[in-house]
Formats: C-alpha cells, structure tokens, sequence
C-alpha cells in the first residue's frame, strides 16, 4: 500500500472549512479542470456514513467512473471516503480538521494501492504518486484562495 499525505493551515475556523468539504457539489472546484470532473450522482447530497457519491472524470482523455463511499463521518473533525469502483485497487481517504489558534489545520492521509501488482508498482513509481501530489498541489491553491 502507498501513502501520501498533505496539511495545509487556513485562518478560518474548523465549523466553516467542514462545513465547505461538507457540500460535494465543492470537490468539482478543488479538482484540477483537465480531469474534467464531474459528479454524477443527482443533487442535493446529504454527506454521511454510507453516502455513496459517483463521479466522472477523463484522466489524459480516457473516461472514468468512479464511486466513494463514506465510511465514517464525525463532524467537524473527520471523514473518511473510501473508492468502491475507480482506478485503483484500494483507495481510502481520511479528511482530518484540527484546530489551530483561529485557524484550521486541514490533514489529509490517503492509502492507496494500483491493480497489477508489480505493474501497478511500477506505474506508481513512475507516473500516479506525482499525479497525485499535483492534484493536491492545485487542491491547495484553490483552498487557500476560498479561505483567504
């Protein structure tokens, strides 16, 4: 299993930044525009354990769909999504929302694992660890402006 991990501090309190990540309808704009991420499931989404979301995206044009699930939902402070049908063979997420003076330490910690073995070692490697560090790296950007 592979992990990446990221934090970012933003001067916001920790009601405020669950609550933005608490709205599916806001992981279309933290995405990098060239995945063209969609989400397919009909609006509006209650987010809680259980709650399957899908989406769409086109990874270097080739489409995908892809289905999380909630697996666990502790507000303000967690959630966890797990992938039930993606590109990865294991793909679990955990949002973590720490206070820190007037301000919010967003955490996240993300296990995940390629099909095909060595293969998918291979291209971890080579390709999807930097992917997704870029991702996060735009997540940030667009965090750090909605919270500025």
């Amino acid at each position: 299993m592979h992990h990446f991990h990221s934090e970012q501090l933003v001067r916001r309190p920790v009601d405020e930044v669950f609550a933005f990540f608490s709205d599916a309808n806001n992981l279309e704009a933290i995405t990098p525009r060239q995945l063209n991420f969609h989400i397919l499931t009909p609006g509006p989404i209650r987010l809680a354990a259980g709650a399957r979301i899908d989406y769409q995206l086109k990874l270097y044009g080739i489409p995908l769909k892809w289905a999380t699930l909630i697996e666990s939902w502790e507000p303000p402070h967690e959630f966890v999504d797990v992938q039930l049908r993606g590109p990865y063979r294991i793909w679990r997420h955990t949002h973590r929302f720490l206070a820190e003076g007037a301000g919010t330490r967003i955490v996240d910690d993300i296990g995940y694992e390629l099909p095909l073995g060595p293969v998918g070692r291979l291209v971890d490697a080579r390709w999807a660890r930097r992917e997704v560090a870029k991702i996060f790296g735009y997540r940030t950007e667009v965090i750090s402006r909605q919270f500025s």
